[in-house]
């Protein structure tokens, strides 16, 4: 529920052979996100169940939860660093690569003798550290392959093919462990190799294609008023008062998907953490952005926890998978109904207002849930909840990419994950050890009042609440910037590199 576009003003009118050229370079890039974010959930869904039927303690299923959850924060630092260094379609291919290594690993492991605990934790883990390590380069990559004035769209339709995952995944996962383990691990390969495949076949469409930008914003005299020219001239890099952007080699302009990596043969590269803390620290001055990290990294806690801890419950309880499937089919169908408004929402309603809404809705279904006990209408509930966010999740993403300057994206993604996900591994934990100790419903409650904190916070946070409606993003990003980093000043905070993506 992050964390992780926005068109330009409605002045802009990007040709229509760009259109279809970056149409065709998003329908590759969705392709082989969705075939991996499919894998990811089948992991995710069968790993916990395993684990709990392999040792029969949810506390042990908490600590390979948790401790994947760690690892993929880790990873997710670094492979921000990475998606700025380095070409970010090569980054995708060698994840989906190293995602068929992994998914072959898991399927030999459910059909020999070795599965346990020790076996479980481990396959968890580097599934976890292939996710994070390239995970980030795929979402950052967005940003290279759909113009400004299409990248809220592109979210909105991001935010449905999520709910699909969710409202499919989980009773996909369901009917797939029912059969068996190593059933899970072949669809995990096919999906791997499918996004492996998509992510080629999008580096050869940039290797035949030359457009004159990547990012495709719009013209410069048709920025609006209050915009600087360059604000609206590619990855929203203007949003920086005071910076001047690199550019492409002259005469080499660059093709859907591809970014100069930071750094140059006359730039020396500083240390990953360096890198990394210039991306925080960006953020963090960043008054309508800081405040969004803070609500995505409570709201994920509490969230999480709560559907952790009806998960394990239920399967304590000896309720079959296919069954439990139907929790995450009700969160997909909330999310798939709310993604069919999404576009509409976003385009007409205040990010802010959006943001508030979306997390008052899902604290109102969390604190429903200790009354509710048959999965069917814990999903019906969930259904309710999640209504809001996929336009929440359209809004403060496509917000977020459209102020993010390009060189940062890779960087600036990873830490906004951090936060989104850096608290998501106590999750398990609490789930697990609440319920062992305190029961079902003080768990639940304990989880539904972190998500009250988050919503309380996005109410009263004033840089939240005023974020525009979708037209308003680049002039309101481009404002918040000028009054940051004033452009007379001759030693901007934030200084891009020689080259940059």
């Amino acid at each position: 529920m992050t964390t992780r576009q926005a068109p330009a003003p409605a002045t802009s009118t990007p040709s229509t052979p760009r259109r279809r050229g970056l149409g065709a370079a998003y329908g590759w890039w969705l392709a082989s996100d969705t075939a991996s974010a499919l894998s990811t959930s089948l992991a995710g869904f069968a790993v916990p169940l395993l684990a709990l039927g392999v040792t029969g303690s949810p506390a042990q299923a908490g600590v390979i939860g948790a401790v994947g959850l760690a690892v993929r924060a880790l990873a997710t630092a670094a492979g921000g660093v990475l998606a700025d260094r380095h070409d970010r379609l090569r980054l995708m291919i060698a994840g989906g690569l190293i995602g068929i290594v992994l998914a072959v690993a898991f399927t030999v492991l459910t059909l020999g003798p070795a599965l346990g605990f020790a076996s479980l934790l481990a396959v968890n883990a580097l599934l976890a550290a292939r996710n994070g390590a390239f995970g980030t380069a795929a979402s950052a990559a967005l940003k290279d392959v759909v113009p400004a004035s299409a990248l809220g769209r592109a979210q909105a339709s991001n935010q449905g093919r999520d709910a699909v995952i969710a409202l499919g995944g989980a009773p996909l996962g369901g009917l797939l462990l029912g059969a068996g383990g190593w059933l899970v691990g072949a669809v995990m390969i096919l999906c791997q190799l499918v996004a492996t495949i998509a992510a080629g076949a999008l580096r050869a469409l940039r290797r035949r294609a030359a457009l004159p930008d990547d990012a495709a914003g719009p013209a410069p005299e048709s920025a609006g008023p209050g915009v600087p020219a360059d604000a609206a001239a590619g990855h929203g890099d203007p949003t920086q008062a005071g910076v001047t952007p690199a550019t492409p080699a002259a005469g080499k302009p660059e093709a859907p998907g591809e970014h100069a990596p930071s750094g140059s043969s006359s730039t020396p590269r500083r240390s990953a953490r360096a890198e990394l803390a210039e991306a925080f620290a960006w953020l963090w001055r960043r008054p309508d952005l800081r405040g969004a990290l803070l609500v995505c990294t409570i709201v994920n806690l509490g969230f999480n926890a709560v559907v952790t801890t009806v998960i394990y419950s239920l399967q304590q309880g000896g309720t079959p998978p296919t069954t439990i499937g139907l929790v995450s089919t009700g969160i997909g169908a909330g999310m798939l109904a709310g993604a069919l408004a999404a576009p509409f929402l976003v385009a007409k309603v205040p990010a802010g207002l959006l943001t508030g809404l979306g997390l008052v809705l899902v604290t109102a279904s969390t604190l429903a849930l200790p009354w509710v006990h048959s999965p069917a209408a814990v999903g019906a509930v969930l259904a309710a909840g999640m209504a809001g966010t996929p336009a929440l999740n359209a809004a403060l993403l496509g917000y977020f990419m459209v102020a993010t300057p390009s060189h940062l994206m890779g960087r600036a993604t990873s830490v906004l994950d951090l936060f989104a996900t850096g608290a998501m591994p106590l999750a398990p934990l609490l789930a697990g050890l609440g319920l062992a100790l305190l029961g079902r419903g003080p768990t639940l409650l304990i989880g539904a009042g972190l998500c009250a904190v988050s919503a309380a916070l996005a109410l009263g946070t004033r840089q939240l609440r005023r974020l525009p409606a979708e037209s308003g993003w680049v002039a309101h990003a481009a404002a918040i910037t000028a009054s940051a980093e004033p452009a007379s000043s001759t030693h901007p905070a934030v200084r891009p590199p020689a080259a940059q993506p």
